[in-house]
């Protein structure tokens, strides 16, 4: 059957038209999937680019919240607890082990940063001006009358934090009590041996007294570090006036210590340097020069020298000393003595400085002393962590000189 072209055609679409129909269907199609196939390659391309930027390029969350180290200080105020620092990892840990690093700085830098906590001369012991201010620890007593009797109680509990008078870094501490301004007249407790926060528990009775004599009277307490050989050595003193204590009853009081009338400061200063040299294992003590002695002899001057001391623990090590300068209340020394301090024995070292008064015909006199060690005063631990932060230099300091 013949069909006419032209007639076909006006009727219906030809089959070449339908065949280029259908490429052009299947060529778009093709084309909107392989779109959506690029879109989605990309969408996670980019994220897992983006991930890895940020695990690689930027801090991980928990390396970046910086935890605060808690130090506690209790009643005894020895322990300090130090949280470690969140978010260290293995790896730190093993690339911290493989550093190479000397012995001897890792011990200068660990001393540096116990004292750095732990020294009485650090920042939390300056008062509000900025001076600094020695802590000699804190008394616990009470005191009451009894009317009947007509009789004082006194009774001294405990102290606590009191400071190392001795050698071994610490101390022998006994109490005396006073009823001022009668001196004549005292009572003491027991030493308590190698104890820097002795209990006594000991109670004292003033009997006889009358109540209107007795708000007249100042409660003194003195408290001593006992030497068998040599004098006490005063460590702080409480007073308070009996006329402001409510006696009918037992009033129990917590008082720092301060420092004992008789002044510390009288017995003179003495400059001298220390220079630390962790190479050599050494320590050079130079003693420069003195001001302001104490008048030991009866023409109101004194014959001084110097005694340094190397102690280790409570062991006399090495013993070094100036010569004498006579009827000199300024003396000036200039002498430098070495010792030889391994670096692994700098905490338990001492280095004790004696002023002398050099008497013909008697035993000599002792103007004052100093003890230099980081667990001893602040201005002794200043000077230890001054000289250990600065090794190899030479570092100066006065220091007043104590009974």
């Amino acid at each position: 059957m013949y069909l006419d072209p032209e007639a076909a055609s006006a009727g219906a679409p030809s089959r070449d038209v339908i065949l280029v129909s259908a490429i052009i269907t299947v060529s778009l199609s093709v084309t909107i999937v392989l779109c959506g196939i690029c879109q989605w390659c990309q969408r996670r391309l980019g994220k897992r680019y983006k991930t890895s930027l940020e695990t690689v390029g930027t801090p991980d969350s928990s390396r970046g919240r910086s935890e605060k180290k808690t130090i506690k200080l209790p009643a005894g105020g020895k322990a300090v607890n130090t949280a470690p620092v969140a978010g260290q990892t293995q790896n730190d840990e093993s690339d911290r082990k493989t550093e190479p690093r000397s012995s001897v700085s890792d011990l200068v830098n660990s001393l540096t940063s116990e004292m750095l906590m732990l020294s009485p001369g650090s920042e939390d012991d300056e008062g509000h001006d900025g001076s600094s201010r020695e802590n000699l620890g804190r008394i616990q007593f009470s005191v009451g009358y009894n009317f009947q009797e007509s009789t004082l109680t006194v009774k001294i509990m405990k102290a606590q934090e009191l400071p190392a008078k001795d050698f071994s870094g610490t101390s022998d501490p006994f109490v005396k009590i006073y009823l001022l301004p009668d001196k004549k007249h005292k009572l003491e407790t027991k030493v308590k041996r190698k104890n820097l926060n002795p209990h006594w528990n000991e109670t004292f009775l003033f009997e006889g007294f009358p109540y209107e004599k007795v708000v007249q009277r100042v409660l003194y307490l003195q408290v001593l570090d006992y030497d068998r050989f040599s004098r006490n050595d005063p460590i702080g003193e409480v007073s308070i006036p009996l006329n402001k204590v409510d006696l009918t009853q037992m009033q129990t009081f917590w008082k720092d210590l301060k420092p004992c009338s008789d002044g510390s400061g009288s017995r003179g200063e003495l400059l001298l340097s220390l220079c630390y040299n962790p190479s050599a294992n050494s320590i050079v003590v130079n003693i420069i020069k003195a001001r302001n002695l104490k008048a030991m002899d009866i023409g109101g001057t004194s014959d001084p020298y110097v005694k340094v001391w190397l102690m280790y623990k409570d062991k006399r090590v090495e013993k070094k000393k100036t010569v004498v300068m006579k009827r000199c209340l300024n003396p000036v020394f200039n002498e430098s003595f070495s010792f030889d301090i391994p670096t692994e024995r700098l905490r338990e070292t001492t280095i004790v400085i004696t002023v002398m008064d050099k008497d013909r015909l008697s035993r000599n006199d002792v103007i004052g002393k100093i003890y230099l060690s980081w667990k001893s005063g602040p201005g002794e631990v200043k000077h230890w962590k001054d000289m250990i932060a600065r090794p190899r230099q030479a570092v100066a300091q006065w220091h007043q000189l104590k009974a």
